[in-house]
């Protein structure tokens, strides 16, 4: 079995063949999608799409990219959005202190306030880093420490990990679950390799970010959930297993995080 666990398929670059994106991601052995919600308009476009197959989910949240437009009506929208059965996480959330296209206060004040929605709603995180990994780490670590007497914390997954394996390490012992993406199959993959060949199994997520970061063999191309299958090829390849060990306990996984109703 795989899972995309994190994907964009609402986004425009698919509106003239969305249909035949979902049958070629089953056709390939991709068993769920979960859909990223961007803001408000992008988390229930994600969620109406997710109501109408059955084998795709939602998630909700503002991304850092839209930080500073986060207001309160926003989080009551979100809130709101959240209650229904197909949304299974808060995210994207985090900073992104590469394009910084909000103010990084802003950033950083829109992230806690999710994290806080999280709390609230008993949802998991999909956490969003760009050069920004000692804060990032520093708000979970303290969110973690400050919510855990809630007792309905989830914690959540680091999205498209870019980190070095101490990173990951540290994450993996805070509660986190470290993913994996296209970036891992490309020739600079350098210290991700190294992540994907040693990290435990029972932390690893695989997703594809589509339509970003295609594999090595579409770089260039327009991503898409079948291509999942050529990044748990390169896991297994570096650890050293079949890939089917790579596919099914990233798939269990991500069943466990999102708590999907699929055995």
């Amino acid at each position: 079995m795989l899972i995309d666990s994190h994907a964009h398929i609402d986004l425009p670059n698919f509106d003239k063949d969305r249909e035949q994106v979902f049958t070629r991601a089953r056709q390939g052995g991709v068993r769920v999608v979960v859909n990223i919600g961007l803001d408000v308009k992008s988390s229930r476009a994600s969620l109406e799409m997710a109501k109408n197959y059955d084998d795709v989910f939602s998630t909700v949240g503002f991304h850092p990219h839209e930080a500073a437009k986060l207001g309160e009506d926003d989080l009551k929208a979100l809130a709101e959005l959240a209650q229904d059965e197909k949304v299974v996480a808060v995210g994207e959330i985090g900073l992104d202190f590469y394009r910084n296209l909000s103010p990084r206060r802003s950033q950083e004040e829109a992230f806690k306030k999710q994290l806080n929605l999280a709390v609230e709603l008993g949802l998991p995180v999909v956490v969003h880093c760009r050069q920004a990994h000692r804060e990032v780490f520093n708000i979970l670590s303290d969110w973690v420490r400050a919510t855990l007497s809630a007792g309905r914390l989830r914690r959540g997954v680091i999205h498209c990990f870019s980190g070095d394996i101490e990173l990951a390490q540290r994450y993996i012992e805070i509660g986190f679950y470290i993913s994996l993406a296209g970036s891992v199959t490309y020739p600079s993959a350098g210290e991700l390799l190294r992540v994907a060949r040693e990290i435990p199994l029972d932390r690893l997520l695989l997703e594809t970010d589509a339509p970003f970061l295609a594999p090595q063999a579409y770089r260039g191309k327009r991503n898409e959930p079948a291509y999942v299958a050529l990044i748990a090829e390169k896991v297994a390849q570096v650890r050293g297993v079949p890939r089917e060990v790579v596919a099914e306990a990233a798939a269990k996984n991500t069943i466990s995080l999102f708590r999907l109703p699929i055995s």
